[in-house]
């Protein structure tokens, strides 16, 4: 298997992880409410069904997000060669290497740890459409583009 794909599959494991605690965390506060009963504690009852219903909403708002690094991620092609940095590039710089895709942290399975990174990323930002030799300032470092994989 060679890095571009481990890049990937721990990409998806990352969403679906995600997806899993999101979906189960949203299950909990199902249950919560429909555990409780209107007739106690009056007003405190009301405040904690509300504060319930606002985490619901912050979770189905995650989840939502998480379907969209989802759709991100199919789309992601590990086999196109290029010059430019693209979705799908593994990014070698002379401080770190990226993988530009979507969010989910350093994968530690290399040499070096490898971020995996989306496009709306502010270094996602820069990177994406440079070639090999290219600088870009980021935080007032230098950093240049060493390979394109």
């Amino acid at each position: 298997m060679n890095i571009k794909q481990e890049l990937q599959e721990f990409c998806q494991e990352y969403v679906k992880d995600r997806t899993v605690r999101i979906q189960k965390s949203i299950s909990d506060i199902q249950e919560s409410l429909a555990s409780e009963t209107k007739s106690s504690a009056g007003d405190k009852h009301e405040t904690g069904r509300a504060m319930l219903q606002l985490d619901r909403e912050k979770l189905g708002q995650q989840l939502l997000e998480v379907e969209r690094m989802a759709i991100i991620l199919s789309r992601v092609s590990i086999t196109m060669k290029t010059n430019a940095v693209l979705l799908g590039s593994l990014v070698k710089t002379s401080k770190r290497d990226y993988f530009l895709a979507i969010s989910a942290g350093a994968y530690e399975g290399a040499a070096e740890p490898i971020y995996c990174i989306s496009r709306a990323t502010p270094i996602g930002k820069l990177l994406l459409g440079k070639s090999i030799g290219d600088v870009v300032d980021f935080d007032g470092e230098k950093i240049r583009i060493a390979q394109i994989v």
